[in-house]
């Protein structure tokens, strides 16, 4: 009888202490700025993925990343890949594309997206004359975005959309603004939405979190990336790989970035870190996001 009554005492006091720490873990997340786990852009670890895709697909998923966002498909098929993903308990939510294949291979791209799993289909750029972005180039944009982003949407269940790349960020001579507001603006919401990559926002001297709450619900995605102290930007679109940074350590306002982009209800936030040293920087990077409060 005294055995019963001790393992009875024992167990009480193991779901007293076992209620005590995840109420704990339960007011620590609430008190983070950044609970959950950020995603992942593939191109982070392009190297990686070009000499083993399972081992590092096993990478992510030790990282405690489940969300991917696929920029190649790394010589494996659309089918092949989820099946791998699959196995992992990994999913991958937006595709990449280039601008030429979403424009003239819309259906192809479309049945790739769908056998990935993916929510999106994602382009990054824009053609134009390099450091001559105009308006004839934002108004084609708009014009190819609006059309596949109906095909897609309408046709297939996707949503597309763009991902700066800092070159759109030139002043549009006939309002306030730039051509990337001018795309923004012209583009039907029902069929395009955006993509932000805050590095590009900020090298070409825009302010992330501004653009946010400027523009809303327009943005459904973030690529979180810092740029290393000392780097100045301009409209380029380009910048040394290596100047990206583990989170925190640049001259991007990351917790400002955060709180405009859970106001605007973005939904994916994918780390990209294009260094040589992304294996050893995103676990840090990681790392901050954990440590950001509210």
């Amino acid at each position: 009888m005294q055995k019963q009554k001790s393992k009875a005492l024992l167990i009480a006091g193991l779901s007293l202490l076992s209620g005590a720490w995840a109420t704990r873990a339960q007011a620590q997340q609430k008190d983070q700025l950044f609970p959950q786990a950020p995603g992942i852009v593939s191109y982070t670890y392009r190297n990686q993925f070009a000499k083993d895709v399972p081992a590092t697909l096993d990478m992510i998923k030790g990282n405690g990343i489940t969300d991917i966002e696929f920029s190649s498909l790394f010589k494996q098929t659309p089918e092949h890949l989820r099946q791998l993903l699959d196995e992992r308990g990994l999913h991958c939510s937006s595709y990449g594309v280039s601008y030429e294949d979403l424009t003239t291979k819309t259906d192809e791209v479309a049945a790739a997206a769908k056998a990935l799993g993916a929510q999106y289909v994602r382009v990054a750029g824009i053609p134009h004359t390099k450091g001559n972005f105009t308006l004839e180039n934002a108004k084609q944009a708009v014009a190819d975005f609006n059309k596949a982003g109906k095909i897609l949407k309408d046709k297939y269940g996707l949503n597309f959309i763009y991902h700066n790349h800092g070159f759109e960020f030139v002043p549009y001579p006939e309002q306030v603004g730039t051509y990337f507001d001018y795309i923004i603006r012209n583009t039907d919401f029902k069929y395009v939405n955006f993509e932000l990559d805050i590095l590009w926002a900020f090298f070409p001297g825009q302010d992330p979190a501004k653009l946010l709450n400027t523009f809303g619900e327009r943005f459904k995605a973030l690529h979180l990336k810092d740029l290393k102290k000392g780097v100045a930007g301009n409209n380029s679109g380009g910048t040394d790989q290596n100047n990206d940074v583990v989170l925190g350590t640049g001259q991007i306002n990351i917790p400002a970035v955060l709180k405009a982009a859970r106001n605007a209800g973005v939904e994916h936030y994918y780390i990209e870190d294009e260094s040589s040293a992304s294996a050893e920087q995103v676990p840090q990077s990681i790392k901050y996001l954990n440590s950001l409060k509210k």
